[in-house]
């Protein structure tokens, strides 16, 4: 199946730079200080204040900072705030090697350039206005919420899959108009843009073109509390960074993701994916699950119980895992317009290079999992049996 979407691991360290200006013996580098224990917390902090890093040149946004300061070591938390930022890139850093970093970089100056040229058509789209976004019930349940709040607005179709009436039509119509109007102008100007990911031909980043902002507080707000329920087990609780962009498919769109039978058939690069459908008129189109995987297990079968098929309706949102493998049926007449937001936790990702069990989220590890028990209770009451001369209990 192809897995374009896939979460790659990217590691790597900084390299460390010498000390000696060539006139005289070279001395050696001052000590690295000692933090005592430098692994991350699991949990965060919740009674420690982060300080701001606004001022801080990184290819990083300046939250991821302040939300992984929450999960430093408890003796790295009173040291100066250059050593945490220090500590915190190189951190980082093993996501994002050198020549990823330069990619960044280049991605910043596209970014800045075509803010400067593109002009909103609907500029009260790039602030949050829960009121005008949200239908009732859902900004309700978030601004209660508790897990029960929560529950009363969801569905869950199969485990781990949440659905819920999200957003109000007319700002469904909203972004469709400044989609739309984006794409014409693009046109226009011929400027080339950057496709939301290797399996879209059509559909563009929201975030390039001045969306970030806006995005960035839908998931600390609305998207961060039900995951912090929900996804913990997979960093809900800590999101920081996110990947917004729409997805296009109908006549002269993308028809379905790829061009094979299993089409499309992939992972999220996210923790916690939102995919909301925001219209128009059409066919097909539906998205079908099949069970979450670690990435050891990604190709491994399906069982039935882990099988979902899901018809979009606009306004209405899904939720899952990243690692939930889907894809999307072909829309067979119409336009399909969908927003996804790929939530992404740093935190999350440094604490998975400790782990080697992930059942708590992957089925298949689920699977293994019980079957070292049920072997492993077959074993001891063979041995059992042999020790009680073989006899029927």
């Amino acid at each position: 199946m192809s897995l374009d979407g896939a979460v790659e691991r990217r590691e790597g360290s900084p390299a460390g730079n010498g000390n000696g200006n060539g006139n005289g013996p070279v001395m050696a580098p001052p000590a690295r200080p000692t933090y005592g224990d430098r692994r991350l917390r699991l949990n965060p902090n919740t009674e420690h204040k982060p300080e701001r890093y606004d001022d801080v040149q990184s290819e990083f946004d300046p939250a991821i900072f302040s939300s992984l300061e929450r999960h430093l070591p408890p003796s790295m938390l009173e040291v100066p705030r250059d050593a945490k930022v220090q500590f915190m890139k190189e951190i980082l850093a093993r996501y994002l090697p050198e020549g990823e970093r330069n990619r960044v970089q280049r991605h910043k100056e596209y970014r800045h350039k075509l803010m400067l040229a593109y002009q909103p058509l609907h500029k009260e789209l790039y602030n949050l206005h829960p009121s005008a976004f949200f239908v009732p019930s859902f900004l309700k349940a978030v601004n209660d919420n508790p897990e029960e709040s929560f529950r009363n607005i969801l569905s869950e179709p199969s485990p781990g899959i949440y659905t819920f009436a999200m957003l109000q039509p007319s700002f469904c119509e909203l972004l469709l108009d400044e989609v739309e109007n984006f794409e014409k102008w693009v046109n226009a100007v011929k400027f080339k843009i950057m496709r939301p990911n290797t399996m879209n031909k059509y559909g563009a980043v929201l975030d390039d073109f001045g969306l970030e902002t806006m995005l960035n507080k839908l998931m600390e707000e609305f998207i961060s509390p039900i995951a912090r329920v929900f996804f913990p087990e997979v960093g809900g609780s800590t999101l920081d960074s996110h990947h917004g962009f729409v997805v296009e498919y109908g006549k002269d769109k993308d028809v379905e993701l790829g061009n094979s039978c299993d089409a499309g058939f992939h992972v999220d690069d996210s923790e916690v994916t939102l995919n909301v459908c925001l219209g128009k008129d059409f066919s097909g189109g539906e998205l079908f699950f099949r069970g979450v995987r670690c990435d050891k297990h990604v190709n491994t079968e399906t069982q039935p119980e882990e099988i979902l098929d899901y018809s979009h309706v606009p306004g209405q949102a899904v939720l899952h895992r990243g690692r939930h493998r889907h894809g999307a049926r072909p829309t067979t007449s119409g336009h399909r317009i969908n927003m996804l937001l790929w939530c992404r936790s740093s935190v999350f990702r440094e604490m998975k290079k400790y782990q080697k069990d992930f059942s708590s989220w992957c089925g298949e590890c689920q699977r293994e999992k019980k079957e070292r028990q049920r072997q492993s209770l077959a074993a001891t009451k063979m041995a059992f049996l042999k020790g009680c001369g073989g006899s029927n209990i």
